[in-house]
């Protein structure tokens, strides 16, 4: 989602004569698109900061200004810390608010000192942004939902992304349409809970995120469908049932599990317990039995025992993932779970993280091999680090590295699959693209 929103940042600068640079020396302006999830992501922030104060001093030594910005959801939770800690940043503003740019801009320029803007707009951003003009490749995002209702003990998104909010579906499909037309050919629908879209639909109904999708579809030259990320809960019978019945979407759900103990669900607040997030599993498999399934896993969460841990590693084993991602707990401010008693130990939590991982990275490698000797449609999206390959996505969400003509970059076509790596594939064009 950051990836999207620093796009419409980038777009919603244009008409101010900005434009994106690659070296934070050459820029007026440095924007900093902040993630709160993780205590390090967040810690980074400031160390990143320090680096641009000395830029910031060099430039305006050499008669340049140069604009610091905070964005995303540090910013939000964190804006009267960075100010005080950093004071040479100028704007501060939340993941709601980067629609105003242009008005914060003009008052950073007056004011001289900072601009901080950290509350939920009324209004959403959506309805003041400029069509999309950055990041148009191949495969794109689309946010169609943000915030989160949830209130999961460990995670600060209710408090930084605000309350659950879905566009409307008119909005989407029209911001799908411009996309393909600009050469996408694959998008990925966002929302930090993307199944529990619930947006108007152009009919007055209330569409679902099955609903949408099945209309996205329709729209031609679009070839692929993804959306992420899901919560157990709303994994309703009709996207379960997309997945069989539709091709355009894609065979690979990531669905966090977070845990496979009921006791530390409970704690976390996920709503779920471990076999309701089977039976969805079970479900999907049997819409569409070649489906892939990543996941998410906190470890050492207060009060996890060993055989809670065990639990977890049980429920990996069952549903073996494709890929997922794994973490020790991190304590955030202001959330329910960072006053818990009961913490775990860090020696503990890293033991228990590698032992996870190492699970997990044999099950990737495991279903990475499986590939090999099938054929494949592959997405091919960039150049590759040796000269003539491209790497593209299998529909599985794995790179895939291939000997292939230039001509071929924002395409579909068919890869037989060579060998399986531990983080990709690799394979070689096959039929009139190997010509």
């Amino acid at each position: 989602m950051n990836v999207y929103d620093s796009a419409r940042m980038a777009d919603v600068l244009a008409p101010l004569g900005y434009e994106p640079t690659e070296r934070p020396a050459d820029a007026d302006m440095v924007i900093l698109n902040t993630c709160h999830i993780r205590e390090k992501a967040a810690e980074k922030v400031y160390s990143e900061l320090g680096r641009l104060r000395a830029l910031k001093t060099a430039r305006r030594a050499a008669g340049r200004n140069m604009i610091i910005a905070v964005a995303g959801c540090v910013a939000q939770a964190e804006g009267a810390e960075i100010t005080r800690r950093a004071p040479h940043v100028d704007m501060v503003f939340g993941p709601q608010a980067y629609h105003r740019l242009p008005e914060m801009v003009a008052r950073a320029a007056r004011a001289g000192g900072e601009v901080v803007e950290t509350e939920f707009p009324a209004e959403p951003k959506f309805d003041h942004l400029p069509d999309p003009a950055s990041g148009v490749g191949p495969a794109a995002f689309l946010t169609v939902q943000e915030g989160c209702d949830k209130f999961c003990t460990f995670c600060v998104v209710p408090y930084t992304r605000g309350a659950e909010y879905s566009r409307p579906a008119a909005d989407i499909v029209d911001e799908a349409r411009r996309l393909v037309a600009a050469g996408t050919r694959e998008i990925t629908l966002l929302g930090q809970n993307v199944n529990a879209y619930h947006g108007p639909g152009p009919d007055g109904a209330v569409w679902s995120l099955a609903r949408l999708l099945r209309r996205l579809a329709d729209l031609d030259g679009l070839e692929r469908l993804r959306y992420t990320t899901s919560h157990p809960l709303e994994m309703g019978d009709d996207l379960v049932a997309v997945h069989g019945e539709i091709d355009k979407v894609m065979p690979y759900v990531h669905l966090p599990a977070q845990s496979g103990s009921d006791r530390i669900l409970e704690r976390m607040n996920r709503r779920h317990r471990a076999a309701d997030y089977l039976r969805v599993v079970d479900a999907l498999r049997a819409a569409r039995p070649d489906i892939a399934i990543s996941g998410d896993f906190i470890v050492g969460f207060p009060g996890e025992s060993d055989a809670d841990f065990a639990a977890t590693l049980d429920l990996v084993r069952r549903v073996e993932y494709a890929q997922a991602y794994s973490f020790k707990f991190s304590p955030r401010p202001g959330t329910p779970a960072a006053d818990m008693a009961e913490a775990v130990p860090d020696p503990v939590k890293d033991a228990r993280l590698a032992e996870l991982q190492a699970l997990l990275d044999a099950q990737q490698r495991t279903f990475n091999q499986a590939c090999v000797g099938r054929r494949m449609a592959v997405l091919f999206e960039r150049r590759g680090r040796h000269a003539g390959q491209l790497v593209g996505r299998s529909p599985y969400m794995q790179a895939v590295h291939a000997t292939a003509p230039e001509g071929l970059r924002g395409r579909i076509a068919e890869v037989h699959i060579d060998a399986g790596l531990a983080n990709s594939l690799a394979g070689s064009l096959v039929g009139r693209a190997a010509a």
